[in-house]
């Protein structure tokens, strides 16, 4: 994935979780001062838990992004 497609997804998943600076903690620990990292963090916990990208399945799919 490009970095651009990392940053569209992940947006898709915040939309979807509790992203208060409590809830985003656990994927600053695992991407310490790396977006990239973060980024594919934040995708896999998604994936984790819904099996797919956010674009494809749960409640990502639904996420309407207004500035790709």
């Amino acid at each position: 994935m490009t970095l651009r497609e990392l940053q569209k997804e992940s947006a898709r998943v915040l939309a979807t979780i509790d992203s208060t600076s409590v809830g985003l903690s656990k994927f600053n620990k695992l991407a310490h001062h790396n977006s990239l990292n973060w980024y594919k963090a934040v995708i896999q916990s998604y994936i984790d838990q819904y099996g797919d990208l956010p674009s494809k399945v749960g409640p990502g799919k639904d996420v309407k992004l207004i500035n790709v």
